[in-house]
């Protein structure tokens, strides 16, 4: 029987966990890309912000924060981590709709990315076309989920950072490792 994995909203005492998730799964290097000049002045969502146990052990973080496009508030995901020894495991696939799940039940309507379409469309997620990120980005990575219909529609300019939104509750959730 597989062990149960847990999806918890981030505690204060998770940050170092999910850190270390995030470090090791993108290295130094992560600081200098243009998605982190949109976290370093301000701070994620934890109750938008989940890590995930197997055993009581954490094996991967996915963390929500507040940006403008233009003049449209939205989230920005990321960094979204999961341990290599649990990749395979659906751990991610969880992770991904239980933060957009948690970003709708508390009435946010756009959530954006950096990362591949390839793996990400699979939750919703496509080219963001007329959204600008701070600094260099590969345009065709920006990408960008309506969570309510036409929430994303006509998305258009530049993405900054948001003051933070009011604290909210999440449920946490046991799910069977598939």
């Amino acid at each position: 029987m597989a062990s149960p994995l847990t999806l918890a909203p981030e505690r204060l005492s998770d940050a170092p966990l999910a850190d270390a998730l995030i470090a090791h799964a993108f290295g130094p290097g992560r600081l200098a890309k243009a998605a982190e000049r949109l976290r370093e002045h301000s701070a994620h969502i934890p109750e938008l912000s989940f890590v995930a146990w197997i055993d009581g052990r954490a094996v991967g973080c996915v963390r929500l924060w507040p940006i403008m496009v233009g003049a449209t508030p939205a989230l920005l995901l990321g960094p979204f981590a999961v341990d290599e020894a649990e990749r395979s495991a659906g751990v991610g696939a969880a992770l991904m709709r239980r933060a957009c799940e948690a970003a709708k039940d508390a009435s946010h309507a756009v959530v954006l990315l950096v990362g591949d379409e390839a793996y990400f469309g699979e939750f919703g997620f496509s080219r963001a076309r007329d959204v600008r990120m701070p600094g260099p980005v590969d345009p065709r990575r920006v990408l960008v989920r309506a969570l309510t219909p036409g929430a994303a529609d006509g998305l258009a300019g530049p993405v900054r950072a948001a003051p933070l939104v009011a604290r909210r509750e999440a449920p946490v959730l046991a799910l069977a490792a598939e």
